[in-house]
């Protein structure tokens, strides 16, 4: 019993020891720090107020042609969906029962359809489209859903004005580890 004591004594005073050094970081000498440069092409997020859009537009009428031979095999012919999930229609079905979750329906900004599509599509070559596609195949979907007219065209400056019907569907969470408003320069308690 005396030796274990001991040597739960020795392992709290090694414990104690290790956590009193300061931690050094350990160089080895390879690679380079990352450069604006080289980040510049993974930093394509775009925020719900449009901070992020790219140069560029889409009109809805072109936009019909790029879903046609980039998405209408994963969501249908007119983002009805199947394989893969429906992208028009659903309005009003939020509160019932079976709810449709949709561009038209649950997505409360049209910058963040834009910023999904942008990251993520199509689905087997991620990032393949050019910003005018993405305004393009975002103002058609858009359209679809009777958000907006069929004259439409989109920009980084017409794109956040767009007001979708589900805008006021998300509220804030006051809880710290849920907080969805990032902070972009003097933020309390932050450098």
């Amino acid at each position: 019993m005396r030796a274990l004591k001991r040597f739960g004594a020795g392992m709290l005073a090694l414990t104690c020891l290790a956590a009193a050094m300061p931690a050094v970081a350990q160089t080895y000498g390879l690679g380079r720090a990352a450069s604006e440069r080289d980040l510049a092409p993974w930093n394509i997020d775009v925020t719900p107020d449009g901070t992020g859009l790219p140069p560029g537009s889409g009109s809805v009428a072109r936009g019909q042609q790029v879903y046609a031979q980039h998405c209408a095999a994963c969501h249908g012919a007119n983002g009805e969906g199947k394989p893969a999930d429906a992208l028009v229609g659903g309005q009003g079905t939020l509160k019932g029962s079976d709810p449709v979750k949709t561009i038209g329906s649950f997505w409360p900004h049209a910058t963040t359809v834009f910023d999904f599509i942008n990251r993520a599509m199509p689905y087997n070559a991620p990032q393949s489209l050019a910003p005018d596609e993405v305004y393009a195949v975002t103002a058609w979907l858009l359209h679809k859903n009777g958000i907006v007219p069929a004259d439409t065209v989109l920009d980084a400056r017409t794109l956040p004005l767009v007001k979708m019907p589900n805008r006021d569907g998300f509220v804030a969470d006051a809880r710290p580890d849920t907080a969805n408003v990032p902070c972009r320069s003097g933020c309390k308690g932050k450098p």
